[in-house]
């Protein structure tokens, strides 16, 4: 049996440049995109979500009973928790750019990206080959950090990687190796009228590639 794990990334997560770090509130699209009443998602044994209110959120609005795995919590932003990202530009134009270019920085005093990306693939290596489907629901930055284990990508790349929000990317384990599969949910742009069908929101996936994964270093 593969073990296959399908990683869908919660709504209202770096939607504009005034991205709040951390679980901050819900955009109006957020909001739209979680008044989804049906979905189609791929089938699953096992539903988890990050731990944040925003995952708990979209899970509420897919009606998927997923349990909270804090292996998935977003990247500890330290100080910088709750603020906008212009405020961290203009305060700290320096310490932003040795976070977005140096791996191993932490000017917030919170979790660097390569510390994200380590515990990210720890908890990727730690699924049993056995579990069969699982469907994830979490954060962009958990997102990124499972790519760059599963694709073998330098620690560098984390940054390259687009999540934005409801997309997903199911990684498939098969004789030692990773498929990924990039795929969003389609939502519609405009409540239905009355008397209409629910909203649909569909999972379309694309081809990314296989690769062995990467070895986990402390």
């Amino acid at each position: 049996m593969a073990l296959r794990v399908t990683m869908l990334c919660a709504t209202g997560a770096e939607v504009s440049d005034d991205l709040i770090f951390g679980d901050g509130a819900t955009s109006e699209r957020g909001r739209h995109e979680d008044r989804v009443s049906e979905s189609v998602l791929p089938p699953y044994a096992l539903a988890l979500r990050a731990p944040s209110a925003r995952c708990a959120r979209t899970a509420q609005a897919f009606a998927i009973a997923a349990a909270p795995e804090n292996a998935l919590r977003d990247l500890d932003y330290g100080s910088w928790y709750g603020r906008p990202r212009k405020d961290i530009l203009a305060e700290d134009p320096y310490g932003f750019s040795a976070w977005v270019t140096d791996p191993d920085a932490a000017p917030h005093g919170g979790e660097s990206v390569a510390r994200l990306c380590r515990r990210t693939a720890a908890w990727l290596s730690s699924l049993p080959a056995d579990t069969g489907r699982i469907l994830t629901i979490t954060e962009a930055a958990v997102i990124r950090a499972s790519l760059v284990h599963a694709l073998s990508a330098p620690t560098r790349a984390f940054w390259h990687f687009g999540v934005p929000p409801l997309s997903a990317f199911t990684l498939t384990m098969r004789d030692g190796c990773w498929d990924a599969r990039h795929g969003r949910m389609v939502i519609p742009q405009q409540q239905p009228s009355a008397g209409s069908s629910a909203s649909v929101a569909v999972l379309s996936t694309q081809a990314i590639g296989r690769y062995p994964p990467l070895l986990v270093r402390p």
